[in-house]
């Protein structure tokens, strides 16, 4: 298991592979965000997107996914998120795209009220298969402490 003292700051990641599909971006754009453009061919082809595209949220869904199927493969001991950061959608997603993700953790620390976990921050960047970046944001993570009864130094 993988526990906040083995995290180290300027550590970088890369990982998943998430195929987009035109069944998936209607039925989550159909729920969530049924604007034209995520469900409409004709109607995207008249916007700045030129054809159907994901939804930004439906993205960040799909980074989630890819997240989280890592942490399960590394075995870390997250326990929750408080938010993101700084989150932007930079190029449109398309059915037909594979996405994958890039991560470097860039600050962490123990919390002083909750001895049993720490706080991280990383900046994510999602890319499509042109190695585009289409998505930006800094994830703030909470892991275990692997023993709330060690005090660090410092």
């Amino acid at each position: 298991m993988q526990y906040f003292e083995d995290l180290e700051v300027g550590t970088k990641s890369s990982f998943g592979h998430y195929e987009v599909t035109r069944e998936e971006v209607l039925e989550f754009a159909s729920k969530y965000d049924p604007q034209p453009f995520h469900l409409d061919d004709e109607a995207a082809a008249q916007t700045f997107f030129g054809r159907l595209s994901a939804s930004g949220w439906h993205t960040c869904a799909m980074s989630m996914r890819m997240i989280v199927d890592q942490f399960r493969h590394e075995k870390t001991a997250s326990i929750g998120s408080p938010g993101i950061d700084e989150l932007r959608w930079l190029k449109p997603v398309y059915p037909g795209d594979t996405l994958r993700m890039e991560t470097e953790l860039i600050e962490k620390r123990r919390s002083k009220s909750k001895p049993n976990m720490g706080f991280t921050k990383s900046r994510q960047t999602v890319f499509n298969q042109h190695d585009e970046p289409v998505l930006t944001m800094i994830g703030n993570g909470i892991f275990a402490v692997r023993d709330p009864e060690h005090t660090p130094e410092g």
